[in-house]
């Protein structure tokens, strides 16, 4: 088969390499199309965890299922599927109470295991049990069911902060995950959104938000406190990698108002700086997001298949193996919205 060997820090080579073998309790995919997620970028260019290399990288990953081992019961051949990367142990502190996307061990397809940028992807029995794989909607393409992945995330950062009806929410950040949250937080009920960008607020304006913020020009805060007039939001979400946005978002929301810190800094540069004073005077909640249990990825499918989330707004660009280095360039230049890979073209 053909697979893109991510061989060390900024290269990528696409190679014929054996297909894996099926066991009798795996199963084999057929990959039909991998999402470029931001992280991918970032290991891309700073390395993946633990040192890794020569690894098949890519986790937002759809397919069809062509081989089954002869005790796998969950799937049979010509499933439709979407795979995200976390594989949870199921036994440690996190994982028996449900909290498996804060696993003590917590292993990712695309870094622990060979992942989706391949035209094959071998699940062996541990990820069938401890992953997530979810069957594909009827009626869901294999292309839009890759959004489902980074849209889980999303899905359950609201859940935890209970964004809903009446709310006014801020998103600084007009990536993809900038414009899944603004989708998101209108289906929960959410009256005012506001989207704080720089690179991509063309894209970010097909999906309507209710207000548009140039940050190159205009300061975020005495934007959102005109909007609210004075008031500020009742929710600011940071879907960026930028810690300066931080203390943004905080000077951004009323009092008894949250924080949500989405987007992860670069290792190399973790911390960030902000206002302990207005956290402490303003009663304010800062919340982390990462990741999701398996439900919340069968939530996000159903999102897609009602159409909830607009998938074609997203995927604007898709390359074969070959091209998977350009791809990389285009998603981080900013000039598409989602970038997918499909091995296959």
């Amino acid at each position: 088969m053909k697979a893109a060997i991510f061989e060390e820090i900024e290269t990528i080579k696409i190679k014929e390499i054996k297909r894996s073998k099926c066991d009798r309790k795996g199963i084999i995919v057929n990959v039909k199309a991998c999402g470029i997620c931001g992280s991918d970028i970032r290991n891309y260019h700073v390395g993946l965890k633990d040192g890794i290399k020569n690894q098949i990288m890519g986790h937002e990953i759809a397919g069809i299922v062509e081989e089954v081992g002869s005790e796998v019961k969950k799937f049979k051949v010509n499933d439709k599927v979407a795979i995200t990367p976390d594989v949870s142990c199921g036994n440690c502190y996190y994982c028996k109470r449900g909290l498996v996307n804060l696993c003590l061990n917590h292993r990712m397809i695309g870094t622990h295991w060979p992942g989706g940028f391949a035209q094959y992807i071998y699940l062996s029995s541990e990820i069938l049990e401890n992953g997530i794989i979810n069957k594909i909607p009827e009626g869901v393409s294999f292309y839009s069911a890759t959004i489902s992945e980074p849209a889980s995330s999303v899905i359950a950062a609201q859940e935890n902060s209970k964004i809903g009806l009446g709310n006014t929410v801020l998103i600084i950040g007009d990536g993809p995950i900038g414009c899944l949250h603004l989708e998101i937080a209108r289906a929960r009920g959410a009256t005012t959104i506001i989207i704080a960008g720089l690179n991509r607020l063309k894209d970010a304006a097909l999906f309507k938000p209710d207000y548009l913020i140039d940050v190159a020009s205009k300061d975020v805060t005495s934007e959102v406190l005109k909007i609210t007039d004075g008031l500020g939001v009742d929710i600011a979400i940071c879907a960026n990698p930028v810690a300066e946005t931080h203390n943004q978002a905080i000077e951004s929301v009323r009092k008894r108002g949250k924080v949500i810190i989405f987007g992860g800094l670069p290792k190399t540069n973790p911390m960030t700086t902000i206002n302990s004073n207005l956290i402490h005077y303003n009663e304010l909640t800062l919340i982390g997001a990462f990741s999701y249990p398996g439900y919340i990825h069968e939530k996000a499918l159903l999102a897609i298949k009602n159409g909830k989330i607009t998938t074609k707004k997203y995927i604007n660009e898709i390359v074969p193996l070959e091209g998977i280095e350009n791809g990389f360039k285009i998603a981080e230049s900013g000039k598409a919205l989602k970038v997918l890979v499909d091995p296959w073209l």
